[in-house]
């Protein structure tokens, strides 16, 4: 049975806009085995998706902080190892790296990737044996399946599938009576992506009133501290402290509906079908909002900041509130 190995390291939204390759490659080359390469904390996404056959983790955030630690070096070898056994038959970047272009020459097989215009960094092109032309002004998701698409000789044309319905039903039946969950999804990266404490406020406020039980949560100390700062003005909110996001993902595939800032998480609520307001003050949503789900709306943009009366009567519309 042949194999391919997809190497989409990190980070979070951008392993959720890989997966809809997956889908395609189940519809066009279902006789195929996939494996993926992906950074250890996001190593629990490929395995949402039924097609994923391997999934090989990798720790380049970790070990590049002590790269000649002893037990970074023996776990290098490892991966070598294990790359080494997987013999694939064909190896595709999609991530358009030096780190990831690195990676995937570490496996046998034909290496596949953007060509020297395409890539994210085209020093990347230089270790690819195939390379090929996808625009860079492309929304994410449909780059990642037009090169799936050139790499394996297949079609990208179908509808946007992320291939995790499955999950989102599971969850949502494993707690039978409990109240409808609101994910507010309000940490991010950057401090001028962020949405103003007052309309969370405002937001979570309403939505309590509409017997929903809002959800905070939180990816490290400083997150925590803002959730908790907004939970004290919403009637019913919880805090979620921070963890791993496997202890998330059935969390959130349970939830009523998401709204959330420029982050990853925001992108898996899109994923799992959730209905979901992407709120955007400093980025292009364009370029890098929700996309493929028709239950997902961005608002806002660069230098415009969403009311949170616009993002409730997206919810209304989407049926969600």
């Amino acid at each position: 049975m042949p194999s391919l190995l997809l190497v989409k390291t990190s980070s979070l939204g951008d392993v959720i806009h890989a997966l809809p390759v997956l889908s395609d490659l189940a519809r066009a080359r279902p006789d195929w085995k996939v494996h993926w390469v992906v950074e250890e904390a996001f190593a629990c996404l490929p395995g949402l998706h039924p097609f994923t056959h391997k999934i090989v983790p990798v720790a380049l955030r970790r070990w590049r902080r002590a790269p000649w630690r002893a037990e970074h070096r023996r776990e290098w070898a490892a991966l070598r190892a294990r790359l080494d056994a997987l013999q694939p038959d064909r190896v595709l970047d999609l991530q358009g790296l030096l780190k990831s272009a690195l990676l995937c020459r570490l496996a046998g097989g034909e290496h596949h990737g953007y060509d020297w215009q395409s890539a994210r960094e085209p020093l990347a092109s230089l270790f690819y044996d195939v390379r090929h032309r996808v625009p860079r002004e492309q929304h994410a998701v449909v780059r990642n399946r037009c090169l799936a698409a050139l790499a394996m000789d297949c079609d990208a044309g179908a509808p946007c599938d992320y291939g995790l319905h499955d999950s989102c039903v599971a969850a949502r039946a494993a707690e039978p009576g409990a109240a409808p969950l609101a994910v507010l999804l309000h940490g991010t990266s950057r401090d001028d992506k962020l949405w103003p404490p007052t309309h969370w406020v405002r937001l979570g406020q309403t939505l309590a009133q509409r017997g929903l039980q809002c959800l905070l949560p939180a990816g490290n100390a400083g997150e925590a501290q803002r959730a908790a700062i907004l939970a004290e003005h919403i009637p019913g909110a919880r805090c979620l402290p921070p963890g791993p996001l496997a202890a998330l993902l059935p969390v959130l595939a349970g939830a009523r509906l998401a709204v959330g800032v420029d982050t990853g998480l925001t992108h898996l609520a899109t994923a799992f079908g959730l209905p979901t307001v992407a709120v955007f003050t400093a980025t292009d949503p364009a370029a890098t909002g929700v996309f493929g789900s028709a239950a997902a709306v961005n608002l806002g943009g660069i230098g415009r900041c969403p009311m949170p009366a616009e993002v409730l009567g997206e919810l209304e519309r989407l049926g969600a509130c």
